[in-house]
């Protein structure tokens, strides 16, 4: 009856071994010998579900990795045109940022657009504002990165903006953790938690920043029965291969991208620009489409991208020359 397929989860990976949460309990588990000629994206990552065949007596083995509903990816910095899977099966991404001086609306944009382009709900979390004089100032600005982007100010010494936070942590609900070292995700967590579960590391000082307190990927199940899946801090996030989520995240800019007279419009000096019109305008601001073309640069030059951006840009010209011969 051993034999038997069992259902569990990947809660933690340390390198060729595999720790899966099953039955209230966490056994460890190595990977078929299939899985060796698989591709990278076919391995099990934290969050996912698979099916494994329990061993009492030692290493389970890894059957099968069952389909997932969302998958948060990256470009891995290491490998040139590599890819790296960071967590599945994610509910929400709380991107946490402390208000100081590690505060970057450029990287929470890059997360934003990561988590879109995984399929996961974006929550910002800006922490620390009994440090901060204005947070609102801050929510606003933040919250105007995505109509797609919650944003919650919140103080984990005070308690500031913590119950807004607890309809997230439903039972079942998965919520994977991104941000810097010394963003506050640990001791935020810890807060909700009302227990010590996670470690944490004094900021230094000098420049605000925190050191490393989680080395490795790992989903931890609370009390409440949501499920965290924390991340080591990524200060460097690049965002070439999530280019549904860079337009999701900026959907207005690539509705005025599809007005401009040329497909390839570079809103620069080109005649019929419905991007520099929005910002002459007062339509779009002049500092979210800088944001937008700093992400956009990190985009490679992909040519089903601009036949979906002419094809679009056809469709609405071709919408406008209806409505004024309905006229």
């Amino acid at each position: 009856m051993e034999n038997q397929l069992k259902l569990g989860r990947i809660c933690e990976i340390r390198k060729n071994r595999f720790m899966i949460s099953f039955e209230e309990r966490e056994v460890f588990a190595v990977l078929k010998g299939s899985f060796y000629d698989a591709p990278p994206a076919a391995l099990p990552i934290v969050g996912d579900y698979v099916s494994f065949i329990h061993n009492p007596g030692g290493d389970s083995v890894i059957q099968n990795v069952l389909e997932r509903k969302t998958l948060l990816s990256r470009p891995d910095i290491f490998r040139m045109g590599q890819v790296q899977y960071m967590a599945a099966n994610v509910d929400y991404c709380f991107i946490v940022t402390s208000l100081n001086e590690d505060y970057s609306p450029s990287r929470i944009a890059r997360y934003t657009s990561i988590a879109l382009s995984g399929g996961c709900v974006p929550v910002a979390i800006l922490t620390k504002t009994d440090l901060c004089a204005d947070a609102a100032e801050y929510v606003r600005e933040v919250a105007a990165i995505s109509d797609k982007l919650r944003v919650h100010a919140v103080s984990a010494l005070s308690g500031e903006g913590l119950d807004a936070l607890r309809e997230y942590f439903a039972d079942g609900k998965t919520i994977c953790l991104m941000g810097s070292s010394g963003a506050g995700k640990s001791t935020l967590i810890n807060a909700l938690a009302g227990e010590d579960i996670m470690l944490t590391a004094e900021i230094r000082e000098r420049d605000g920043k925190g050191r490393h307190t989680t080395t490795h990927r790992q989903m931890i199940r609370l009390d409440c029965g949501a499920f965290i899946i924390d991340t080591p801090g990524m200060r460097e996030i690049g965002v070439a291969l999530a280019e549904d989520g860079v337009d999701d995240t900026f959907s207005d800019i690539a509705e005025l991208e599809a007005r401009c007279r040329f497909s390839n419009c570079r809103h620069e000096s080109e005649p019929g620009c419905a991007v520099k019109a929005a910002v002459a305008s007062g339509e779009l601001s002049a500092e979210r489409l800088r944001l937008y073309r700093e992400l956009g640069a990190e985009k490679p030059n992909n040519y089903a991208k601009m036949k979906e951006i002419s094809k679009r840009a056809k469709a609405y010209k071709k919408q406008k020359s209806s409505d004024f011969s309905d006229e």
